[in-house]
């Protein structure tokens, strides 16, 4: 296991119990009191838990924890997600990102899909998305357009939040947007932890044509603090093949189309 795969394994399990014991988390990474005291003084360093002598308890960290400590998990799920999410889009397709793990390896589909590189008729797809980090992967190809909305940076998740983000938003039209959420559920729709994040994927969903909801298998059936959107406003759900068959069998009587990979 490498050390940021331990990080966030020690602040997931920090975020669902509220402390944590040395010798509990050593057990369960399977690894030495030692190194679990090093990598607990160090995300300490980095404020993002407070030590304790026996241990830590929570700090800066939350359930909702930085998108860097958040990409180790689901790793295979996601890819297969974001391949079958990037297929969908033709040429020519404007579309909105969200930020998130889920999206990021969309965008990074997209930036590497050998038909939309050979694209040579204007942009091969105009990109519009709030994510500072989606952004900065698409920028450098030519063959896509990439526009970015304003807004204040949210540390967590490297979204641009706020009035200056939805503004733009409120001026355009998107064929599709594809939206990672960090719940979504058949009765309560896709929701997500802050509400200014909700917001704006709000907007981009309210201004698409077309929802796609890029989440893992983890994330169904839950609840969120802020709504991003209904249920049936829900195109399509791209999900892995961990989906719990009544979960799925319930978004598809919503008339949401689920794909499974």
């Amino acid at each position: 296991m490498s050390m940021h795969e331990r990080w966030t394994r020690l602040l997931a399990i920090l975020g669902e119990q509220g402390t944590l014991d040395v010798t509990e988390a050593a057990e369960l990474l399977d690894v030495s009191t030692a190194t679990v005291r090093r990598d607990l003084d160090e995300l300490a360093r980095q404020q993002l838990l407070t030590r304790t002598r026996g241990g830590a308890v929570l700090s800066g960290v939350s359930y909702d924890l930085p998108l860097r400590y958040k990409t180790a998990r689901q790793t295979d799920e996601k890819h297969r997600i974001a391949q079958a999410a990037a297929r969908l889009l033709p040429p020519g397709a404007v579309v909105g990102l969200n930020g998130g793990t889920t999206t990021s390896a969309v965008a990074h589909e997209l930036a590497v899909r050998p038909d939309l590189a050979e694209h040579s008729d204007g942009a091969a797809l105009t990109v519009v998305t709030n994510a500072v980090n989606i952004a900065n992967e698409l920028a450098v190809r030519s063959y896509l357009k990439t526009v970015v909305t304003g807004g204040v940076v949210r540390p967590n998740s490297f979204e641009l939040t706020g009035p200056m983000a939805t503004a733009l938003l409120h001026e355009i039209s998107l064929d599709y947007a594809i939206l990672g959420v960090n719940a979504v559920d058949p009765r309560n729709g896709a929701a997500a932890h802050d509400e200014g994040e909700a917001g704006v994927n709000r907007a981009l969903a309210e201004r698409a044509e077309k929802v796609i909801v890029v989440a893992d298998s983890t994330k169904l059936g839950r609840r969120a603090f802020a709504q991003v959107c209904a249920t049936e406003s829900i195109t399509t759900l791209i999900t892995d093949r961990n989906a719990p068959e009544e979960l799925v069998e319930q978004f598809t009587a919503k008339g949401v189309d689920v794909i499974c990979v």
